[in-house]
């Protein structure tokens, strides 16, 4: 038999979840046997599957010992890259410059040397983050930016602050806002763009329309002209809905493409101006709560800028 003391990171949980991320040795067919026939209790009662864990519980395992043998350690995180670019951190988040590039999360093509990855080696040789210290909780990203684009991303350390960004992501209370160069010369210099977006998932690209059609979603994408050179335009950007590709596709739509992008572009169009990367970086996020933000309340009002924007000073500049 062997007891969990659930803590901070571990609370809100779902028993099964917790358990699987406990013992990663237990197949999931025994894990839930177990549960049912009360060989798994919480605060020494029966519990349920879906049961949600409390920080303080206390969960006992009556199972063999077997189950309990831990397996070498060897974390991947390790073989990542020491290269961060971190604008702020304090005991609950990281604010990281995302270069282009590099990927947020791995993917078929890439495993080991990934933004959260990079995170998750940094907190390890910190101190901050040791896995064998943990029963589930690792570092995560609040926001992804793919990997042609650069600009901020959140990291949250513990629990907490993942849960509270996560909402307050999903609620619009973080405004972020983008630089991009786009082909041509807008009539109106500031407005907002709306349009209704389908992702075709097996392409992974979208189409935006002006009216609404099954299965779209709404977007809304606020844009203010910065300067104008050459038959190019700079552009800032505010998302008011957060969709996939949704810059790149919306500007697109109305027939200014973003300058490098080939997918919604056109590779002749960008063939003139000799750049095959996309024109695009989020540059800039403000916390902006209107409702209580629990341990990140001291975070409310504050206001976060890449400065080193790859192609602002050359556009400012007449070099594009």
């Amino acid at each position: 038999m062997k007891s969990f003391t659930v803590g901070k990171n571990d609370a809100g949980q779902r028993l099964d979840k917790f358990i699987t991320k406990s013992v990663p040795n237990l197949p999931q067919a025994l894990l839930y046997k177990y549960i049912r026939i009360k060989r798994i209790k919480v605060n020494g009662s029966r519990a349920q599957i879906s049961t949600r864990l409390s920080e303080g519980d206390v969960v006992d395992m009556y199972i063999n010992d077997e189950f309990f043998t831990p397996k070498e350690q060897k974390y991947d995180f390790l073989s990542a890259s020491d290269k961060l670019n971190i604008l702020f951190e304090d005991e609950n988040i990281i604010l990281l410059d995302k270069k282009v590039g590099l990927l947020s999360h791995p993917d078929d093509t890439e495993f080991n040397d990934t933004l959260i990855t990079r995170v998750k080696k940094y907190l390890y040789k910190n101190g901050s983050y040791n896995p064998a210290d943990e029963n589930s909780f690792a570092p995560a990203l609040v926001n992804r930016i793919d990997r042609n684009t650069g600009g901020i991303v959140i990291a949250a350390k513990n629990a907490e602050s993942l849960r509270i960004l996560n909402q307050k992501l999903k609620d619009r209370e973080i405004e972020k806002y983008y630089l991009c160069v786009i082909h041509g010369v807008l009539r109106e210099k500031s407005g907002t763009l709306e349009g209704w977006l389908i992702k075709d998932e097996s392409k992974n690209k979208v189409r935006v329309y002006k009216e609404q059609k099954d299965g779209a979603k709404q977007i809304k994408t606020k844009y203010r002209v910065i300067e104008e050179k050459n038959g190019l335009s700079l552009v800032e950007v505010e998302l008011l809905t957060g969709r996939t590709h949704q810059i790149r596709a919306h500007f697109a739509s109305i027939g200014h493409p973003l300058l490098g992008d080939g997918k919604y572009g056109t590779n002749a169009l960008n063939k003139s101006f000799g750049y095959k990367k996309q024109f695009l970086y989020s540059y800039r996020l403000k916390f902006t709560f209107t409702t209580d933000a629990g341990i990140l309340n001291y975070l409310d009002g504050r206001d976060f800028c890449v400065d080193d924007v790859w192609f602002r000073d050359e556009f400012m500049n007449g070099n594009l």
